[in-house]
Order: structure tokens, then sequence, then C-alpha cells
């Protein structure tokens, strides 16, 4: 029921690592997802640690759902002089096509850990229902 947009985003995230330059991102940056269903709802929680609740920004708009977080630097004492920072900084963001039997309407947002999870309703029309036959040729007739 999900479709990742990006394919590539992934890749950049490792050369981006292995190039040195993890620290510092000019452009937006993947963050970790896990998705599953469980009952009758979808659920995606979504790594954040560090980041505050005012500084992550949930939208929709029809079937795409857009999560941007933004991770700032810790402010320093003077004098401190920072030895190793491999804490990725900046913006993250992730965007997701989601399914059509999904309601979008009723998304409910909760952050607890450094972790953001968002819980999807199935949507109604899309729930399995029980259809009964009608007509002269749909009755059943037992003879004995």
């Amino acid at each position: 029921m999900l479709m990742r947009t990006d394919p590539f985003r992934e890749m950049d995230r490792i050369v981006q690592q292995l190039s040195g330059t993890s620290g510092t991102w000019s452009k937006p940056s993947v963050m970790p997802m896990d998705a599953y269903r469980e009952g009758e709802e979808y659920v995606i929680a979504f790594d954040l640690p560090g980041v505050s609740t005012e500084a992550i920004d949930i939208d929709v708009e029809r079937n795409m759902l857009t999560v941007k977080a933004e991770r700032r630097p810790a402010a320093k004492a003077d004098g401190v002089k920072v030895e190793l920072s491999e804490r990725p900084l900046g913006v993250f963001s992730r965007q997701i096509v989601l399914a059509d039997t999904l309601d979008t309407e009723r998304i409910q947002a909760d952050y607890d850990a450094g972790v953001l999870t968002l819980r999807i309703p199935i949507a109604e029309r899309a729930k399995p229902r029980k259809i009964s036959i009608g007509g002269e040729s749909g009755r059943k007739q037992i003879s004995g």
C-alpha cells in the first residue's frame, strides 16, 4: 500500500556517509522508517532522534504524505572544540504515496522517544463486506 517516490535517496545517503559529508547536508536527507498493517490501520514509524516536535512538519495532499524535520546543532559554550561530529544535522524529508484504500482524513500522529508514529485507518470502502444475493434465481430452495 506504500510506494517510495525516490528510489535513489538511500544511495545518496550512503555516498554522503562514505564521502564524509554526512554532517552538513545541503539537501533534504532520508529518515529511516518502518511501515506495517496493524488490524484496521497502517502504521508508519519514522526515526527522528534529537528533533523537537516544533521542528516536524506533516502534510497530506491527496495521496502524497510528506514528513519534514530539522535537526539543528546544539549550542556550544565558548572554548568548546568539536573533535568528532557524526550525527547528521539539517533537513530530513520523506514523501510517500498512500494507496486510495487509506483514509487520509483521519491520520493520527504521535511523537515519543525520538520516534514519530503515524496511524492511518483503512477506508471503509476498502474493507471486505458481505454482499447479499437477491432476486428469484438467487434464492435457494431445499427439497426434502
